[in-house]
C-alpha cells in the first residue's frame, strides 16, 4: 500500500549517509568506537549512568531479563516461577523472555484512556509471588510513575520498563525508561529514531551493566572493565582473556554501521520530539471530545509514538467502517500494537494467570486501530481527517 499518511517514515538525510560512508572507509564493520560513541550520547540524552547498544528492542528485552536472572542482588534477582505482573497491551517480545527464563506472566488489564496498565488493577492483582511489574509505555505515552511507585514501594516489587515504543517521552522532567532498574529502547525503522535494525538499555546498575556487557557477547570477559563486578579484575594479558565465559550468553550485538547511524539519530532526536509533540496537540484539539471516538490522554510528556483511536462503547460505528474510511483517504492503519495479548494462541505455551476480565484491552483489540505519527509536520493529515 502506498499510502499518502504512512505509519513511519525516514529521519535520515546525508549526515547518516556521511556517518555509513566513514563506517565503509574504516574497514571496522563489527561493533566497535562508533557502537561506544552512540551509547556515551545516548545515556547522556536519557539522563542513565549506562546504556548498552544491542540488535533489536526485542533483545534488548531479552537481555534485560536474562541479567535479571544473573544477578547477584538478591533485591533484584529473579528466580524460575517468580511472577511477573505485565500489561495485557504491547508486543510479544515483552512476554516471550518471561517464559524463555520460567517466569509467570500475570496479565492486567490497561486504562483505556491512557493505553497502559491499570494502576488499580496491578494493586488489586499483587500476590505473595509476585517478584516485579513490567511496565510498557505505550504508544509514545509514558506512565503515571507515581502512582506505580506508590503501589510497589508497600510490597518486595521492582520495576522494569518497557519504553521501545516510547523513546523521548518524560514524566515529571524525567525520561520514560530510568524510572525502572532497567529500561529497554527501539531504534527499528519505524521508532523515533533508526538505525536500521537496533535497540538499546539504560541502567544506573553497575552490576546489572557488566552483565549486560558480558552476556551481549557470548558470556565472555573481553568487554568488561578490567575491574568489574562479575569476575573481579581480569588478566592483564589480553590473550588470556580473549576466549574466557564467565556467563551464559547470546551474541546479540549491533553492527558499527548502526552505532555510526546511531549518533547523528540522537543530535536529531531533540528536533523530533518537538515536532511529534507540535502534531500531538494539533491531533488532541482536532478530535478531544470525540462523539465516537477516543484517543489516548496523555501522561506527563508523550513522545507520541502513534495516534491512536478507540471507539466508544457507546458509538454505532464499527472499526471496519472506520478502517474503511481512514484507508480511502491514504492513511496506513495498524492495531493498537498486538490487541489484547492475553488472547493469542500462543500464550497457553505459557504459564500465565490473568487478574480480572481485561475488558478495556478487549475493547481496544476490537474497536481500536492507529495511525502513524512524524517527525514533520502533520497539516494536511489534520486537514483531511477534519474533512472524514
Amino acid at each position: 500500500m502506498n499510502a499518502a499518511f504512512p505509519l513511519a517514515t525516514s529521519t535520515w538525510d546525508e549526515a547518516e549517509y556521511a556517518a555509513m560512508q566513514r563506517v565503509i572507509a574504516s574497514g571496522q564493520f563489527t561493533m566497535g568506537a562508533e557502537v561506544r560513541r552512540f551509547e556515551e550520547d545516548f545515556a547522556r540524552f536519557v539522563g542513565a549512568r549506562y546504556s548498552v547498544m544491542v540488535n533489536s528492542g526485542s533483545s534488548a528485552n531479552l537481555l534485560m531479563i536474562a541479567a535479571l536472572m544473573l544477578t547477584r542482588d538478591d533485591e533484584l534477582r529473579l528466580r524460575p516461577g517468580d511472577e511477573i505482573i505485565v500489561p495485557a497491551v504491547s508486543w510479544p517480545t515483552t512476554y516471550f523472555p518471561l517464559y524463555q527464563y520460567g517466569l509467570k506472566l500475570r496479565f492486567v488489564d490497561i486504562d483505556i484512556e491512557t493505553l497502559n496498565i491499570d494502576t488499580a488493577q496491578v494493586k488489586a492483582a499483587i500476590t505473595e509471588k509476585t517478584r516485579a511489574l513490567f511496565a510498557v509505555n505505550l504508544l509514545g505515552n509514558p506512565n503515571e510513575f507515581n502512582e506505580l511507585k506508590a503501589v510497589l514501594s508497600d510490597h518486595n516489587i521492582f520495576l522494569i520498563e518497557d519504553n521501545c515504543e516510547s523513546m523521548g517521552a518524560t514524566f515529571e522532567g524525567r525520561q520514560a525508561g530510568t524510572f525502572g532498574v532497567m529500561g529497554s529502547f527501539s531504534t527499528f525503522f519505524s521508532h523515533h529514531i533508526s538505525t536500521m535494525e537496533g535497540g538499546v538499555i539504560v541502567t544506573d546498575h553497575e552490576e546489572l551493566y557488566h552483565i549486560l556487557l558480558s552476556i551481549r557477547s557470548h558470556g565472555w570477559t573481553r568487554h568488561l572493565p578490567q575491574n568489574n563486578l562479575i569476575c573481579g579484575k581480569k588478566s592483564d594479558v589480553p590473550f588470556e582473556e580473549s576466549f574466557r565465559f564467565v556467563l551464559p550468553g547470546y551474541n546479540l550485538r549491533p553492527l558499527e554501521l548502526s552505532g555510526a547511524i546511531g549518533v547523528e539519530q540522537v543530535n536529531k532526536l531533540p528536533g523530533i520530539i518537538s515536532a511529534r509533540r507540535e502534531n500531538g496537540r494539533m491531533w488532541q484539539d482536532a478530535l478531544t471530545n470525540h462523539p465516537d471516538l477516543m484517543i489516548q490522554r496523555e501522561v506527563g510528556a508523550s513522545s507520541w509514538f502513534g495516534f491512536s483511536l478507540v471507539i466508544r462503547p457507546e458509538s454505532a460505528l464499527s472499526r471496519t467502517e472506520l478502517l474503511d474510511r481512514l484507508q480511502s483517504a491514504g492513511f496506513e492503519c495498524r492495531p493498537i500494537v498486538a490487541g489484547n495479548f492475553a488472547e493469542k494462541e500462543v500464550v497457553a505455551m505459557m504459564d500465565h494467570s490473568i487478574f480480572g476480565s481485561l475488558k478495556n484491552a478487549q475493547h481496544i483489540d476490537t474497536h481500536g486501530l492507529f495511525i502513524g505519527n512524524h517527525h514533520y509536520p502533520m497539516d494536511d493529515a489534520m486537514k483531511v481527517l477534519a474533512e472524514l
